[in-house]
């Protein structure tokens, strides 16, 4: 049974008759401070740890590398899923003290947008909530070992969130639950490429919850250059996918409108124009990112910073809350990511083969 699966351990608890407090005192340290297993497990009696922790799943990933930013304090994680894949997961130890986990929440992306490196490996698998979920008991585990706290969730890893909705939300669900991690919803961000009726499901369930669209250009045309599935999901239906978030939402949240800074594609002052316009009356806040390279996109290239200063203040003489942001961990990020897509597409083939001798 899995570690948050409330009603199995009490189950577990009953059968084995001890104290609610000490399997209450356990999820605590596991799951909202960070303790490591063999702390946590400490807080089941003695007579009966054995028995609990043999059927009991802490975890249901394997740590397969940490790489750690020389220039940061950025950390990229490797997982393995027991199927075999690899997943990334990224702590960002933010200069303010804030700490934010970036989360997968699939292996590969059927998203392929042009820009990111997890879009090129050909391969989409959900990941199931304990997978998702062990990202962070790890992760916070290895920060409550630095005498650090992780105050931030932002689905913005491996996988479109919402190409795996059900799962999502199950994750969300026990990230909030009191009884679990008791994670607030206002420090929980779901990033998505832009799928308008999801985002409106999200919010309508989890009204509390940060959405952020990846929008990187107001122009249908370039937009649909870069991102596939522009041409499916046109500007105008996310544009109203906004104005209902807008309306269902709180008035103090702000959907967060991604623009990814890309040199001669959407970076000139005529596109912060439109960007102007397509955001009029709606309550969002734009982050302006620098582009990481990747091998697989050879054409695309960064905007300078020059360039995107000069965007990110017309932006914000036309009253828009604008923020320009930096790169962490940018000298673990692109060896790590290709190491992912190599691993797994060999996995993948390896799997394709035992499949046909078998047949």
């Amino acid at each position: 049974m899995h570690v948050c699966d409330l009603q199995a351990l009490d189950q577990l608890r009953r059968e084995l008759r001890f104290d609610p407090q000490a399997l209450r005192r356990f999820r605590n340290a596991l799951l909202k401070h960070g303790r490591s297993d063999a702390e946590a497990l400490g807080e089941i009696p003695a007579e009966v740890r054995e028995t609990f922790a043999s059927r009991v799943d802490l975890h249901a990933l394997e740590l397969h590398s940490r790489n750690d930013s020389q220039q940061d304090g950025a950390t990229k994680l490797l997982f393995r899923t027991r199927a075999g894949m690899l997943i990334e997961s990224v702590i960002l130890r933010i200069a303010t003290g804030r700490t934010t986990l970036c989360v997968s929440s699939q292996v590969g992306c059927a998203a392929a947008c042009d820009f990111c490196a997890t879009g090129k490996m050909g391969i989409a698998q959900n990941l199931s909530p304990p997978e998702i979920l062990d990202q962070v008991v790890q992760s916070r585990q290895i920060l409550a070992a630095e005498g650090r706290q992780l105050r931030n969730l932002v689905f913005m890893g491996m996988g479109e969130p919402f190409h795996n909705e059900e799962n999502l939300y199950a994750t969300i669900e026990a990230l909030t639950a009191s009884e679990l991690f008791h994670q607030p919803p206002s420090r929980i961000l779901a990033s998505t490429v832009g799928l308008p009726d999801a985002m409106i499901r999200c919010a309508r369930r989890f009204p509390n919850l940060n959405l952020a669209l990846s929008l990187h250009s107001a122009n249908q045309e370039t937009r649909q250059q870069i991102i596939p599935l522009a041409k499916r999901y046109p500007l105008d239906e996310l544009r109203r996918a906004l104005m209902e978030l807008n309306r269902i939402q709180p008035d103090s949240t702000e959907v967060m409108v991604e623009y990814l800074m890309l040199a001669g594609l959407n970076d000139s002052l005529a596109a912060a124009a439109e960007l102007v316009a397509w955001l009029s009356g709606l309550r969002v806040h734009v982050n302006l990112i620098p582009f990481n390279p990747i091998d697989d996109a050879p054409h695309l290239h960064g905007s300078d910073r020059s360039t995107r200063e000069a965007f990110g203040a017309h932006l914000k003489a036309a009253g828009l809350k604008c923020t320009i942001r930096y790169s962490l961990g940018a000298d673990v990020a692109a060896a790590c990511g290709q190491l992912v897509r190599k691993e797994n597409r060999k996995h993948a083939i390896a799997i394709k083969t035992a499949n046909l001798s078998e047949a």
